[in-house]
This record gives C-alpha cells, structure tokens and sequence, in this order.
C-alpha cells in the first residue's frame, strides 16, 4: 500500500489582501505542500487624501508599503529620496520611483538611521492613522525639521467563514502575525468556541507582548522584522508540530 503524505498545515493570514496574498506565495513556494495558506484579511486599507504643504522637502519617510501606495495615489510632487523602515517598504517605494533606503528594521532604526545621515532639509512623513513607536518625536528631539500627514487608514473586518472553520476546528493552526496591531485584532477575531491548537508566529518581541495570555501550543518570534524571517519562524513551528 502506498504510504499516505502527511495533511497540509493550515496557516491563516490576516493581514490586508495584498500583503496575505504575497506571503502566501511565500510560504507555498518555500513548504510546498506541507502547508495550505488561508488569506482571511483583518484589515483592509482606506486611502486619504490630506493636503500636504507646499514645500520643497529633502525626503520622504514611509513606515509600510500602504504608505507608499497612498503616497502614489496623491499624484503630486515628492522628492526623490525616501527613507524606508523595511526591505518590503523600500521595495515599494523603488517600484513607485523613490531613490529608497532602507533601515531594515523598525521605527527605531529607522529614526537612527535617519540621523546618522540627515537629509539637507525638511523632510515629509507620511503614515497611518495607527502608528507605533516614537519615530517622530525622536527626529524632533534631535532637531530634524519635519511635516506629517495621515494618507491612509486601515479598518478592521470580521473573520471570513473559512477562518472561523479553522479556528473553532480541534487542529494545529499556524498564525503569522506582523504587527501588535494585527495580533489585537486576531485576539478580538477569535470567537468564545475558539478550539485550534494555535501555533503563533510574531514579527517581533512587540507582536508577541500583544499575544500576551492568549492560549496556544507555540510562539516563535521572528530574528528580524522581515519576510524572510517570518519564514524562519514557520519553519520552525512546522518543525515542532507533533507527528501526525
């Protein structure tokens, strides 16, 4: 008799379309079979328009990707150069026609970053309306001459059918979650008959405080706030997942 493969690992992805959808080809070209991605968006992106002052800026700074998309959407003049928290970010922003650096890292990072090579001039923010950290304030404490404004808001959806199957069936679930916010509102999703044997991926040490008493079998934090690190961390928590 032929021997019988082991069933697919569901891995639930909440974060908006676009980005599930990236990583869900992610996962499937690096596990192939061993896993089956559900994108179920929690959020999806609503972009602003705000009136940005006319001014003749040094820089730009986008914090995500959406950032980068509203900044597009505005259709108006922006410098050229862009400081970027991320690799992703930044890939964004050169595909749009930025001059991107990248931090590689978080808001921290990137406000040091920023002022260990200071643009000559103003420089223009452009965010969420949710933001985490103290980018803005530590560039003001050092002196950086800087304007903000809101281009996008993300809104919370509800769990699409097919994730709360998986999630109140009695089986081993691999959820990655790539920010505090997205990890508040996978915890606000889940509903009282919640019965998953939830395997948690988090970005950073700042995901996983906000999964603090949340019941799982496993929490794996990614090394590095990026993609390729968040992989990392599925494999690992695919790795220890009890035979079937």
């Amino acid at each position: 008799m032929a021997r019988q493969s082991a069933p697919a690992t569901p891995v639930l992805l909440t974060r908006a379309r676009a980005d599930g959808e990236a990583f869900a080809a992610a996962l499937t070209a690096r596990f192939g079979g061993k896993v089956r991605p559900v994108v179920a968006p929690l959020i999806a992106p609503r972009f602003l328009t705000p009136v940005i002052p006319d001014r003749d800026y040094a820089a730009v700074v986008f914090t995500s990707a959406q950032a980068v998309e509203a900044a597009r959407r505005l259709g108006i003049s922006l410098p050229s150069l862009a400081w970027c928290v991320g690799r992703k970010t930044a890939a964004a922003a050169s595909a749009s026609g930025f001059h991107a650096r990248s931090a590689d890292g978080d808001a921290k990072t990137l406000a040091d970053a920023i002022l260990k090579n200071p643009p000559d001039g103003r420089i223009l923010y452009l965010h969420g309306v949710d933001i985490r950290g103290n980018l803005l304030e530590k560039l003001e404490f050092a002196g950086i001459d800087i304007d903000v404004a809101i281009v996008y808001a993300q809104e919370p959806r509800p769990l699409a059918a097919e994730a709360l199957a998986l999630v109140t069936t009695p089986h081993d679930l691999i959820v990655p979650l790539f920010s505090p916010r997205s990890a508040d509102l996978f915890r606000a999703a889940l509903p009282p008959d919640t019965a998953a044997r939830l395997h948690l991926a988090a970005m950073s040490t700042a995901v996983a405080d906000a999964l603090a008493g949340l019941p799982r079998a496993a929490l794996a934090i990614a090394r590095h706030p990026d993609a390729p690190a968040m992989l990392e961390a599925v494999e690992s928590l695919l790795a220890a997942l009890p035979a079937p």
